[in-house]
């Protein structure tokens, strides 16, 4: 077989190959939004969405998943504002600041990928153990400090990977012009705005649909979320609870609540992708 021959085989494998992992790709999504849609759309009514769960919900009884709905918005909305916010000044000082290729990058680029990978039930031990120490008892707050700590390496990771997007006679020429690094960092910002709210997304998604580092600090309540230092419900964990039930009721509504959760995600999105385009379009 002449060389040419085999180029073109290889081609028409890897070309095979790549869209049966796309067919495979889309296939497990539509499957798993099907099946939420079909066991948990008959169970989703305004009432389930609008109140708090009443005396006997997870026995089948009346009432909604109102204060888990509010629960994982608070959370999710308050951890990844505060993970943007302690991240992104992170991810410049690693590149505007610090030496390129100096030991101190490498090892805090190295720490945070190990801190990205760890289990979220590891950053739920570990903020459990502080708080018992602390004196902080399960609570929105517990939860929110968890899961900040959870989505920071996350938004450091993504912003340092737009950062190395960038190209590096951009940075010298600013240099070149006589501008501080805070105005170069400002100036590298701007060119990779659209990326950031990849980068919020990430750390939205994360957030919102975490079980394991909430199950030991944020506590569960069936009240409406008022204080931060107060027990309090999300969706993941009203899921979790709802399929353990044996009453086919309850586990109905527990892909209703799974499907709510990714309503919500699904309308983060769109509104990430449109605030991204609008952005690209005036960068443009």
């Amino acid at each position: 077989m002449s060389n040419v021959k085999k180029r073109l085989l290889k081609e028409k494998i890897a070309k095979v190959a790549m869209q049966l992992s796309g067919i495979t790709i889309t296939g497990s999504l539509f499957f798993i939004i099907g099946t939420i849609l079909y066991k948990g759309l008959p169970y989703l009514s305004w009432e389930m969405i609008s109140q708090a769960p009443k005396g006997g919900f997870y026995i089948g009884k009346e009432g909604g998943i109102l204060n888990a709905i509010l629960g994982s918005l608070y959370l999710a909305t308050s951890s990844t504002l505060l993970a943007t916010l302690i991240g992104i000044p992170i991810s410049i000082f690693l590149n505007v600041y610090v030496k390129s290729g100096s030991f101190l990058e490498r090892s805090c680029k190295l720490l945070f990928d190990v801190l990205f990978g760890i289990p979220s039930i590891v950053y739920g031990a570990i903020a459990f153990s502080i708080m018992v120490w602390v004196g902080i008892r399960a609570s929105l707050l517990g939860g929110i400090i968890t899961i900040t700590l959870l989505t920071i390496p996350i938004v450091v990771r993504t912003i340092d990977e737009l950062l190395r997007t960038i190209p590096i006679d951009l940075k010298h020429v600013t240099l070149s012009l006589g501008t501080t690094r805070w105005e170069t960092a400002k100036i590298c910002l701007k060119y990779i705005k659209p990326g950031i709210f990849t980068a919020i997304l990430l750390a939205f998604g994360r957030a919102i649909g975490d079980v394991a580092g909430v199950l030991l600090t944020t506590g569960f309540s069936d009240n409406l979320p008022k204080y931060v230092d107060e027990p309090a419900a999300t969706l993941p964990l009203a899921i979790f609870f709802q399929l353990s039930s044996p009453i086919p009721e309850v586990q109905g509504r527990a892909y209703a609540s799974a499907l709510v959760l990714t309503f919500i995600i699904l309308i983060i999105v769109i509104c990430t992708h449109l605030l991204a385009s609008k952005q690209q379009k005036h960068k443009t």
